[in-house]
């Protein structure tokens, strides 16, 4: 396995194979050659907004769809107190809690292979979704309920035809659209939940 570093956005070094983070850049390690290495333009856009959220402070994070686990893990980096990690894919979960230990985080994370209703009716502060925008739509009232009053959803995975669905699926739910960034064909959105829809 040939080393290899990304640095992504201001703070962050994706790396596998052995290689050393950027100096200054907070490390988060991912299996090589697993989808969610950051190199997709859906994931990188996801971390850069990850950077930029208070919420994340101490906060509990949910990742949904999570892959590699590459979204949870630098939440975690970034300052999160507690990461859920979800997959449908047995496989993808598995590759999800060894990159948790590769990165001594494993006690922060939990790692869990089915779908919402597995979860409960647990709340988080952020929760990250990168899936196709038929499914985000969907979606859209369950991943609303599993946030905190005030909380935040960044979604991508959107491509450019699908934008405006996904868009008034949650300002329906009284979700706000704090930040939009475009990249290539694909949108990444930022909401933040709005309370009176809370139950």
């Amino acid at each position: 396995m040939q080393p290899r570093r990304l640095a992504i956005g201001k703070r962050l070094c994706i790396i596998s194979g052995g290689a050393v983070a950027e100096e200054g850049r907070l490390a988060v390690i991912v299996e090589a050659g697993a989808f969610g290495s950051g190199e997709h333009v859906t994931t990188a856009t996801c971390l850069e907004l990850l950077e930029d959220l208070p919420a994340l402070a101490g906060g509990s994070v949910l990742d949904v769809g999570c892959g590699t686990g590459i979204l949870g893990l630098a939440a975690l980096r970034l300052g999160a107190r507690r990461a859920l990690l979800l997959d449908l894919d047995p496989a993808a979960a598995a590759t999800a809690a060894r990159n948790c230990a590769r990165n001594g985080l494993a006690g922060r994370a939990t790692v869990v292979a089915g779908d919402l209703a597995a979860l409960g009716e647990s709340r988080h502060a952020v929760i990250l979704a990168n899936l196709h925008g038929d499914v985000l739509r969907v979606a859209s009232e369950a991943l609303v309920r599993r946030a905190e009053p005030g909380g935040w959803l960044v979604l991508s995975g959107i491509l450019w035809e699908d934008d405006w669905a996904v868009r008034d699926a949650y300002t329906r739910l009284g979700c706000q659209l704090r930040r939009h960034l475009m990249r290539d064909e694909y949108s990444t959105l930022l909401f933040q939940v709005g309370v009176r829809h809370r139950r």
